[in-house]
C-alpha cells in the first residue's frame, strides 16, 4: 500500500470514528447515523453563519423525494431567511446565497446526486414552471424552499441582487473520478443559464480530508484590532480607542470579504438602507475632507468577554457590536466598492470596547446605546428582565434558555436541552393563546406583536409555567423527530398542534391558563401520549389537505377543538 492510499484510508477511519462518536452523543434526536450525517455536514459547511441547532435542523430536507437535496439554506447578506422574513428590509448591495447540500455517508463520490441536481434545477430554477406540477415528484420542504428563493429573488430584482448558488457534495470519499468532475461543470453551466445577469455558481466536493479540516475549524471568537494610538484605559478591561477605517473593515469581514454577521447579533437595529443618516455617512466616506471621519461620526460600541492591549493591538474575545451597525455597513460598502482605497485611506473611527461585569449590565448597555432613534420594541425583547429570570430558573432545571444566541451551544450543551426564545414563544402561543397556527406561520416574527408578547412573557406569570412549557415543548420535539414516521415537513407543520393537544389533555380543559400549566405533572407525559396526540392531529391535518397552508390556517385548530370538546365533554 502506497503512502497516499494509506493516508486516505486513515482519514476515512478517523472521520468514521468522529461521525460515530458525534452521533452517539445526539442519538436521542436523530434516528440513524445517516440522518445525523446530513445535519453534521450542514453544520460544518455553514459554520461561519453561526446558526442555531433549530436553524440547521429546519434546513434538512433529505427524504425519498428530495431531488438530491439533503439540505437547503438561503441567506441574504449573510442572514438566514425563512418564510416570514421581511424581504423589504434589504435595500442595497444585496447578495442572495442559496446553499444546496448533498450528504452521503459513504466512502466515495458518484454521478447520481449530480444528475439529480441537473434535473431538479432544470425543473425548479425555470421560473415559468408551476411548482404545483412537481408535487408528486418533490417533497413539500423542497418546493417551499425553492419557492422562497424564487419569490425573494423576484421581489429584489429591481435592487440588482448578486446571486450565489453553492452546491456542496459531501461524502467521506478521497478520490473524484474525472467523469464526476465533468458532470459538476455541466451542472454549473445549466444553472447559469437561468439567470439574466451572471450568477456565481460554485461546486465543491467535500471529502474525508475537507470534512476533517472543517470539523477542526471553530467559529472565530478571538479578534485582534490594530490601533493607531494607545487607547484610553478605563476601569478594568474597558477601552476607548481610535482605529483606521481600513483596519475596522478587516475586523468585520471574513477571508471571502463578506461581513461577519454574527458579531452584530446583539445590535438591535437592522441595517436601515438608504435613509438620511446612512446617506450622510456615505457622503462623509466618499468626500475628501480635512476633518477626520471620527470627528463627524458617533463611532461604534463593542461588548466583549475580555479585552487586552499589547503593542498597538487590542485583543478582543467574543466581540458583540451593540451599536454602530449603520456605520459599520457603510464602511463595509465603501471599501467593498473601493478596494483600492484600503491601503491609502488614513481616516479613523472612534470605538468603545466594554467588558460588562454582569448580564444585567450587558443588557442595560444594549438598551442605552440603542436609545437614540426609534426602535421596534420587539427588537429589544431579549434584554427584558423576564428573560433573564426565565434563563436562571430553567438553568437550575437543566434546560438552557438561549437568550443570547448560541451561548449554550458554544458551551457544549446538548441540543435537546437548549430552547430558544422563539420556540418557547411558539409553545406558549400554541397553548395559552390557542394559536398553534400562528406559531407555525410566524417562526421568526412571532414576538413582534406587542400585545401578544406582553401576554405570554409576563412577570406576573409563575416561572414554573415557563419550565413546564419548555419541558413539554422539548419532549414533544424530541419524540416526533426520533419516533414519528412522518416526513420532516409534516412534523414542522403539526408540532405545535401536538404540543397544544398534549397540554389540553393534561389540564383536562380547552381553557388553558398559566396556573393550569403549572399544575401539570410532567412525569405523566410519555412517548405513547405524544405519538397518540400526533396521530390525532395528523388525521385532521391530512383530511383538510395535509400541507403548510392547512397548518397556517384557522380550520385545523377549529376542527381539533371540536373533537377535543367532545372528548373532554366540554363546550367550546
Amino acid at each position: 500500500m502506497d503512502n497516499t492510499m494509506r493516508k486516505n484510508n486513515n482519514i476515512q477511519v478517523i472521520m468514521n470514528a468522529i461521525i460515530k462518536q458525534e452521533y452517539e452523543e445526539n442519538n436521542d434526536i436523530f434516528n440513524s447515523e445517516d440522518s445525523f450525517f446530513e445535519f453534521y455536514s450542514a453544520q460544518q459547511i455553514l459554520k461561519e453563519f453561526d446558526l442555531t441547532f433549530d436553524e440547521l435542523y429546519r434546513g434538512i430536507t433529505g427524504s425519498s423525494l428530495d431531488g438530491g437535496c439533503d439540505s437547503l439554506y438561503i441567506f441574504i447578506n449573510g442572514e438566514l431567511i425563512t418564510e416570514d422574513t421581511d424581504i423589504d428590509k434589504y435595500k442595497k448591495d444585496i447578495k442572495i446565497s442559496f446553499y444546496i447540500i448533498q450528504s452521503k455517508n459513504t466512502n466515495s463520490f458518484s454521478e447520481d446526486p449530480i444528475n439529480k441536481w441537473k434535473t431538479i434545477c432544470s425543473n425548479l430554477f425555470d421560473f415559468d414552471n408551476s411548482f404545483d406540477t412537481f408535487k408528486s415528484r418533490y417533497s413539500q420542504d423542497i418546493l417551499d424552499t425553492f419557492q422562497l428563493f424564487k419569490d425573494s429573488y423576484i421581489k429584489l430584482l429591481r435592487r440588482r441582487p448578486k446571486i450565489n448558488i453553492e452546491f456542496k457534495y459531501v461524502s467521506k470519499g478521497t478520490d473524484i473520478h474525472q467523469n464526476i468532475k465533468q458532470q459538476s461543470e455541466e451542472l454549473k453551466k445549466i444553472v447559469s443559464t437561468f439567470f439574466p445577469s451572471p450568477a456565481v455558481v460554485n461546486f465543491d466536493f467535500i471529502g474525508a480530508q475537507e470534512l476533517y479540516e472543517l470539523s477542526e475549524t471553530h467559529t472565530n471568537n478571538n479578534f485582534t484590532l490594530d490601533l493607531e494610538s494607545t487607547p484610553i484605559n478605563l476601569v478594568g478591561e474597558n477601552h476607548i480607542c481610535i482605529i483606521k477605517l481600513s483596519n475596522y473593515y478587516r475586523f468585520i469581514t471574513n477571508n471571502d470579504g463578506d461581513i461577519i454577521k454574527y458579531i452584530f447579533e446583539s445590535n438591535v437595529r437592522d441595517y436601515q438602507g438608504n435613509v438620511s443618516v446612512n446617506k450622510e455617512i456615505q457622503t462623509t466616506l466618499a468626500k475628501e475632507s480635512d476633518e477626520d471621519f471620527w470627528w463627524l461620526n458617533n463611532g461604534v460600541t463593542i461588548l466583549a468577554s475580555s479585552a487586552t492591549y499589547t503593542q498597538k493591538k487590542l485583543n478582543i474575545s467574543h466581540p458583540e457590536i451593540v451599536n454602530g451597525l449603520q456605520t459599520s455597513t457603510e464602511i463595509y460598502n465603501y471599501f467593498s466598492n473601493n478596494p483600492d482605497k484600503l491601503e491609502s485611506d488614513e481616516r479613523t473611527l472612534l470605538m468603545r470596547v466594554i467588558v460588562p461585569g454582569s448580564e444585567e449590565s450587558r443588557d442595560k448597555i444594549i438598551l442605552a446605546t440603542n436609545s437614540q432613534t426609534n426602535i421596534p420594541k420587539s427588537s429589544l425583547r431579549a434584554t427584558d428582565a423576564i428573560h433573564r429570570q426565565i434563563e436562571l430558573y430553567l438553568k437550575q432545571r437543566n434546560i438552557f434558555y438561549d437568550r443570547r444566541k448560541n451561548y449554550y451551544k458554544n458551551q457544549g450543551k446538548s441540543p435537546d436541552t437548549i430552547i430558544s426564545i422563539q420556540f418557547l414563544a411558539q409553545t406558549l402561543m400554541s397553548t395559552i393563546l390557542q394559536k398553534p397556527n400562528y406559531a407555525r406561520a410566524r417562526p421568526s416574527t412571532l414576538i413582534d406583536n406587542d400585545h401578544e408578547y406582553k401576554y405570554i412573557f409576563n412577570e406576573d406569570f409563575d416561572l414554573n409555567c415557563y419550565y413546564i412549557s419548555s419541558y413539554i415543548g422539548k419532549y414533544v420535539e424530541k419524540t416526533l423527530k426520533k419516533l414519528c414516521p412522518y416526513e420532516k415537513s409534516v412534523i414542522n407543520d403539526i408540532i405545535f398542534y401536538v404540543i397544544y393537544v398534549i397540554t389540553v389533555r393534561e389540564v383536562n380543559s380547552l381553557k388553558i391558563t398559566q396556573k393550569d400549566i403549572c399544575n401539570i405533572d410532567i412525569h405523566s407525559i410519555n412517548n405513547n401520549k405524544i405519538l397518540n396526540a400526533a396521530n390525532f392531529v395528523f388525521k385532521e391535518y391530512q383530511r383538510l389537505g395535509g400541507n403548510g397552508k392547512v397548518a397556517k390556517g384557522a380550520n385545523l385548530i377549529s376542527e381539533l377543538n371540536t373533537l377535543l370538546s367532545h372528548e373532554l365533554k366540554e363546550t367550546i
